[in-house]
């Protein structure tokens, strides 16, 4: 019997032995812990819109360092109620907690819940990487030792509600605060803090501003815990969840395309950069709310009807601000942008380059233009009604989106003049040097084709496409503000003229009619073959829109054109943005001197007397009557 207890004593000092080794071991390589207190700050980068509101956040958010005492009594205690209710009595390892979390998760068969306190948390969230082993698991005990025995009780719960991760980039509850509600911490209500408590257990996963159905559900449980330990009444409990979500402020998934296409130019605009920063942005919120409800009702209503599965609108201002910018249906789903991202073919609204090289090269909008069949090689481009109207005046000819005479046009004038145009006005897209070029086969993004109206819109004068107007750091101090417009005028301003006659005529009575709005507009429609792309493009004195619609695997949509729901779209989102506005002429319209009206054309050129005629095989003589038109003598 002796000799046993010898051999029992032996194996204990042996284990105790081996225990203090290893903590030893794993505490030769433990981080240097004073360095760790102190407060981590990543920069931030906070968008704002042209009008101061906030909407999109990118970075690690850090709030004010807050005390216990400045937090209303509710904030702690829905922490400690969901977290760790014998916090004020264990010292720093509850086996309480440890023993009870053990049966239940042997009872569920997996790990339902887990026994660590607020110190462990702590420790773990402050020193250590989130990987799951031994050698972290007792670091993490050893530093929750240590830190009981540094700090009150007081002191680590307030650390620990300063520091704590808790989702959409906020870290403490303080940003948590101003993250979700718009307010600071000492501010916050009991529905709100027992929502910034039910974030600790996956912050993700419960986020309001990704899933406010979730959200709501683990909010309920922490008000239960709350009254379970006796921090708030079943009536308050009730009370809270009534007021529930209301409370919440709002961020449009929407607003996220803008801000993702920002953010790397705001990075490189301000380099190396140390503090947070915030970018005031050219989005008009509520033009860009305006397009988010627009197009959800287009899209809502078009449907499985016409197999319209996606859409983007761009709207700018013609010195190339971006106003309103949405990238697809539901950003959460999607965060590719197809406003900036994708490359379609955009068909006829690829045309006004075709006409702007034509006018360019002399011939005028009221020139004699022959719609007839026509053979590039093996290719015979055809007319989307598969008719023939004979000779007709450009005008009406670009009304009614001919493709013969786009096609006639860019082969006589040159391509290459065409492909100039295109890219002197901004289109960046590689474009194919054949033919089919008239006819918009090369594909071009959403924002690069709206970007290249916005200079029709603008009389002529080129600009940047633009989203940043300044950034300043958390003092206030401007590190970088925008300057300069843009090149230059880029259309001489009797050519401009020729093309607002060329792109008014579509909306007045051609293609895009149902893009009026009841004052000068202008603009182009475009459909590409099958019905897979459907495109308005358009512009006022005031605005420039473009919409595409269609479907991300290039799916047929059922006959939708672009004069008809991206046409429509337009109009409402256009009526809306110019709701206040005077009606204005076009910028530059007035330097032309229009010929009369010609109504719709169906007779022989004589029908047309004293328009100059255009001759497809050359351009001889042409200026001068350009001149002439233009200057009245």
């Amino acid at each position: 019997m002796a000799r046993l207890a010898v051999w029992a004593l032996t194996l204990l000092v042996w284990v105790a032995i081996s225990i203090a080794g290893i903590l030893a071991y794993y505490a030769t390589d433990l981080p240097d812990i004073e360095e760790a207190t102190q407060a981590l700050r990543r920069p931030s980068l906070t968008f704002v819109s042209a009008d101061g509101e906030a909407f999109a956040v990118y970075g690690d958010i850090y709030g004010s360092l807050v005390s216990l005492s400045e937090l209303p009594r509710f904030v702690p205690q829905a922490v400690l109620a969901t977290e760790d209710r014998r916090f004020y009595s264990h010292f720093g390892i509850d086996p309480i907690g440890l023993a009870r979390a053990a049966i239940t998760n042997l009872r569920a068969g997996r790990i339902v819940q887990g026994g660590s306190t607020i110190t462990q948390q702590l420790a773990k969230n402050l020193f250590l990487t989130p990987e799951r082993s031994l050698k972290r698991k007792v670091q993490e005990l050893l530093m929750a030792l240590w830190l009981e025995r540094r700090f009150t009780k007081d002191q680590i719960l307030t650390l620990y509600l300063n520091r704590v991760y808790l989702g959409a980039g906020a870290y403490g509850v303080d940003a948590a605060a101003r993250r979700y509600f718009d307010r600071p911490a000492a501010q916050v209500s009991l529905y709100q803090a027992a929502l910034i408590a039910g974030l600790l257990k996956a912050p993700s996963r419960y986020n309001p501003l990704n899933d406010p159905d979730l959200s709501r559900q683990r909010t309920a449980i922490v008000l239960s815990n709350m009254v379970a330990a006796d921090f708030i009444t079943d009536q308050q409990a009730q009370a809270a969840a009534r007021t529930g979500m209301g409370q919440l402020q709002r961020f449009s998934p929407g607003d996220r395309y803008f801000a993702d296409w920002l953010y790397g130019q705001a990075e490189e605009a301000i380099g190396a950069s140390v503090g947070d920063m915030v970018v005031e942005t050219t989005l008009d919120m509520r033009l860009q709310r305006i397009v988010e409800r627009e197009l959800e009702t287009t899209l809502a209503a078009a449907g499985s009807k016409s197999n319209v599965g996606q859409g983007a609108v761009v709207v700018l201002s013609p010195d190339g601000a971006v106003r309103a910018m949405v990238g697809g249906r539901s950003y959460s789903e999607s965060q590719f942008n197809r406003a900036t991202q994708a490359l379609r073919q955009p068909g006829s609204a690829f045309k006004p380059f075709v006409y702007l090289a034509a006018l360019e090269a002399g011939i005028s909008p009221y020139a004699i233009v022959d719609d007839r069949p026509l053979r590039i090689g093996k290719w015979r481009p055809g007319n989307f009604d598969d008719k023939y109207l004979g000779p007709v005046p450009l005008r009406d000819a670009v009304a009614r989106s001919i493709n013969t005479v786009a096609v006639r046009l860019s082969e006589d004038v040159g391509r290459h003049r065409v492909l100039k145009a295109a890219k002197r006005l901004g289109i960046t897209s590689p474009l194919p040097d054949d033919a089919s070029l008239a006819l918009g086969t090369g594909e071009v993004s959403l924002l690069e084709l709206t970007s290249a109206y916005a200079t029709f819109a603008a009389g002529g004068e080129g600009s940047w496409t633009h989203g940043i107007r300044s950034i300043h750091d958390g003092e206030g101090r401007v590190v970088y503000r925008r300057h300069g417009g843009g090149p230059g005028r880029l259309i001489a301003p009797p050519v401009m003229a020729g093309m607002h006659e060329l792109l008014s005529a579509v909306v007045d009575y051609g293609t895009g009619r149902a893009a009026d709005i009841g004052r000068p507009a202008a603009g182009k429609t475009g459909t590409t073959q099958d019905y897979k792309d459907a495109w308005f493009v358009g512009y006022t004195a005031d605005y420039v829109g473009g919409v595409w619609l269609g479907n991300d695997d290039g799916q047929p949509m059922k006959r939708v054109t672009g004069g008809g729901l991206p046409a429509q779209l337009w109009r409402r989102i256009m009526i809306a943005a110019h709701q206040g506005l005077p009606a204005r002429p076009l910028q530059g319209a007035s330097t032309y001197v229009a010929a009369p009206p010609l109504g719709r054309p169906s007779g022989p050129a004589s029908a047309y007397p004293g328009q100059p005629q255009y001759d497809a095989g050359g351009l001889e003589g042409l200026w001068n009557g350009l001149v002439r038109t233009l200057t009245g003598r």
